[in-house]
C-alpha cells in the first residue's frame, strides 16, 4: 500500500526527507541518492547497502558478455575475409 509524505523545498533546493523514512530506508548524512525521472513523476532511491545487494545479479545471463563480444568480433573478422575475396 502507498503512502504519502509532505516536505518543503528549501530556497537552496534542500528536500527534508522525513525521519520516518529516513529510519526506514537506512538513509543517513552522506547517503547518496538518485532522482529517476518516469513521465510525470520523480522518484527517489536511496543509494544504500541494502539496496546495491538487492542489485546483485539482476543482469545476470547464461553467457557473459566477455563471450558474446569475442564471437561478434569473429563474426566480423568472417565478414571481412569474404568481402576481401570478391
Amino acid at each position: 500500500m502507498a503512502t504519502m509524505e509532505k516536505a518543503y523545498v528549501t530556497s537552496k533546493g534542500r528536500l527534508v526527507v522525513p525521519a520516518r523514512l529516513r529510519q526506514r530506508y537506512g538513509i543517513k548524512p552522506g547517503t547518496k541518492v538518485c532522482f529517476i525521472e518516469r513521465g510525470n513523476e520523480i522518484m527517489f532511491q536511496p543509494i544504500t547497502k541494502e539496496y546495491i545487494r538487492s542489485m546483485c545479479g539482476m543482469l545476470k545471463s547464461k553467457t557473459s558478455a566477455t563471450e558474446e563480444l569475442l564471437k561478434e568480433r569473429a563474426r566480423d573478422k568472417t565478414r571481412e575475409k569474404k568481402k576481401l575475396a570478391k
